[in-house]
């Protein structure tokens, strides 16, 4: 079997933030910051880190700001430079996606339908797709692609929650282990209710699919809660191609929850050497 190279990465990006309304009234929720950052980029440079070469956010109205985060600002950076700041801070404003490509989801059908709204980008060739809401710290999709590798087909990231929380995410039914860390995945099931779920493997928005899920997009009906899901589509395509769940080992937040999105700030923060030791001194005081 040929491995065809990881080279595109999808990110839908196109949703309206209700949950964090009225902070993303007028500011895409991926523009959210965790410390000083925003989401948006922890997820490219993510997807970077695991050497993807061709970014391609899906978008929708109002998220100019988005795209604008991505591309070169002169003036910023040689006032920066004027006024003697570090060349790490220039860096860091410099980093972004080599030629990104912006597809729009004209109509909220749900996150089938987004991916596929990619199409025509990402062609005949496997893919990435990774929801920026959800903060992974530990390089999650760079071990998904050392995974995919070896496996080949679709490789999808897997988490343990407790049974009580299985509703709520796409579930993973295991089958035969590949490794320590991968598993065959014989079924898929989108927000089961509650006592039903075949697993506690949920999957926290990573993914490298093979094209054939687009043309499976194409006709998909629309499943739970009315939209088109990802879910849904890859499901058909178990059995008929290598279909593997990574399990992650790193951190993951769901930044989607406001608790957490807190969570996300203050362990962040935490870590850092320059902001870490008042953040904590706070913290401590805090909570008596």
């Amino acid at each position: 079997m040929t491995i065809k190279r990881l080279r595109k990465a999808v990110f839908p990006v196109a949703g309206l933030g209700t949950r964090f309304l009225p902070a993303t009234k007028a500011m895409p929720k991926e523009m959210l910051t965790v410390v000083d950052k925003p989401l948006i980029q922890y997820a490219v440079e993510e997807a970077l880190e695991a050497g993807i070469e061709q970014i391609i956010f899906v978008t929708g109205r109002g998220k100019s700001s988005l795209e604008d985060h991505f591309d070169i600002s002169y003036e910023l950076e040689a006032t920066m430079r004027a006024r003697g700041k570090s060349i790490e801070i220039i860096e860091s404003i410099r980093q972004r996606p080599g030629s990104p490509v912006y597809v729009r989801q004209q109509e909220p059908l749900g996150l089938g339908h987004a991916v596929w709204c990619a199409r025509e980008i990402v062609g005949d060739e496997p893919f990435a797709v990774l929801l920026p809401d959800e903060l992974m710290v530990g390089g999650f999709m760079k071990q998904m692609a050392e995974a995919y590798a070896k496996t080949g087909g679709n490789v999808i990231g897997a988490l343990e929650v407790p049974d009580s929380e299985t509703d709520k995410y796409g579930v993973i039914s295991p089958g035969g282990r590949f490794d320590d860390r991968t598993v065959e995945v014989t079924a898929l099931v989108e927000k089961p209710k509650l006592g039903t779920a075949p697993s506690n493997l949920m999957i926290p928005g990573r993914y490298i699919l093979q094209p054939e899920v687009m043309r499976i997009l194409e006709r998909q009906e629309k499943g739970a809660g009315g939209e088109i899901q990802l879910t849904d589509a890859m499901a058909q395509l178990i059995g008929v191609q290598p279909f593997h769940a990574f399990t992650f080992d790193g951190e993951r937040y769901d930044c989607g929850d406001k608790a957490g999105y807190i969570q996300a700030n203050l362990a962040l923060a935490l870590a850092r050497d320059d902001i870490g030791p008042a953040v904590r001194d706070f913290a401590r005081g805090l909570l008596g």
